[in-house]
């Protein structure tokens, strides 16, 4: 699998070079755990209140697209963008209309603010599928101590530990990994799981 660095300038080894022990240590987990297969899926911990598609397909086509965006260096918790977008294509193709959206999210232990940072998520009509915040803890920007679950369903029963305030005055950048790469073998596999 590739790996992504998370500055433009440099590869994902040197980038980390620089970095303190403690995210080091935070890679070489995430690296193991890609060595061993065993990444964390949303599907492990997801909050699902939906009524699009059926329990099986929510979760398998959420991992998949786990599976494609676990390409940075430090996992998937820097790629929301890509996730959503991936996620918006898939939907679509299944006939929803789906619309990927970005803004600030917020995000609360016991009501309080703890951390705000940009993120992406997807809207279907009524529906918001924030499904890409499972293992935003692995981030080293992120305070330790928030635990997230992915949440799909109603927009106004959102899991009271975070807010999603989209951004109305700015799309999704176009990602080339997401046309190019991930796209192409994510279509062939829902031909196979869920054919339409």
């Amino acid at each position: 699998m590739r790996e992504i660095s998370p500055a433009f300038e440099c590869s994902a080894d040197e980038f980390l070079a620089t970095k303190p022990p403690a995210v080091k240590l935070i890679v070489e987990r995430i690296r193991a755990q890609k060595q061993a297969g065993s990444r964390p899926r949303p599907s492990q911990s997801l909050l699902d209140c939906s009524n699009i598609l059926i329990p099986e397909m929510r979760q398998k086509l959420l991992d998949k697209v786990a599976h494609f965006t676990d390409e940075n260096l430090f996992g998937r918790s820097e790629m929301c963008i890509q996730f959503a977008i991936l996620l918006e294509r898939a939907l679509k193709q299944l006939g929803f209309n789906a619309k990927a959206a970005m803004g600030e999210a917020i995000y609360y232990i016991h009501g309080k603010e703890i951390f705000r940072w940009e993120h992406a998520w997807v809207r279907i009509g009524h529906e918001v599928i924030d499904g890409n915040v499972d293992c935003l803890d692995e981030n080293p920007e992120v305070p330790s101590g928030l635990h997230l679950r992915p949440y799909w369903g109603p927009i106004t029963e959102t899991p009271s530990d975070r807010k999603l305030c989209k951004n109305h005055s700015t799309g999704l950048p176009k990602d080339p990994d997401v046309d190019q790469l991930w796209w192409p073998d994510l279509e062939r596999w829902m031909k196979e799981v869920c054919p339409i």
